[in-house]
């Protein structure tokens, strides 16, 4: 893990009940760095939850609000006791819902798509500046959606404190240290 860097440190959120887990577009639930994570956080007495998501960036962010509130009523707390996030595509939904108003603790962006891949022009942050919450952003060094540099420019319109932690890899880094930093992050 000598390879992981960590370009910008922001506090982590406190009194974090439990988290809500998304995959990317066309993977499940179960998609090995989310069962991963689960099998981690649950272990270090953190509630972790798994849920797929409808295709689609009009109905995914609803989805999120409605499994936030479902595992935030399982657990007896206010939303703003949870984490949410997901990898690419179900963090990205994750950060819309937020910006959309949705209460949460913090927010976990695993290899955030930045923009489709030798489509930098194309970016997906114009909500970015609304999501006022802690953000862990882990990504791969080589992920085509998105630089190093990339991720370091448009992840600092986030309103709230940002870690940004660059691992080896692309788009879909090892799952070690990928759970190591929100292990991190979130202890």
């Amino acid at each position: 893990m000598a390879d992981v860097r960590v370009l910008r440190a922001g506090p982590a959120p406190v009194d974090v009940a439990g988290v809500l887990l998304t995959p990317g577009a066309g993977a499940t639930r179960d998609h090995g760095t989310l069962v991963a994570l689960d099998a981690a956080l649950t272990a270090a007495g953190l509630p972790v939850r798994r849920v797929d998501l409808p295709r689609g960036a009009k109905a995914a962010p609803a989805r999120v609000r409605e499994e936030t509130d479902a595992l935030a009523a399982d657990l007896g707390v206010a939303t703003d006791r949870l984490v949410i996030g997901g990898r690419s595509f179900g963090g990205r939904m994750c950060s819309m819902a937020v910006a959309d108003g949705l209460a949460v603790a913090g927010l976990l962006l695993l290899s955030y798509p930045l923009h489709p891949p030798g489509r930098p022009d194309a970016l997906r942050v114009a909500h970015l500046p609304q999501v006022d919450v802690p953000v862990l952003a882990v990504s791969g060094a080589t992920d085509p959606f998105g630089t190093p540099d990339e991720l370091a420019h448009h992840l600092a319109a986030l309103a709230g404190p940002t870690t940004l932690t660059i691992v080896p890899g692309p788009h879909a880094p090892a799952d070690a240290p990928v759970v190591a930093a929100v292990a991190t992050w979130l202890a």
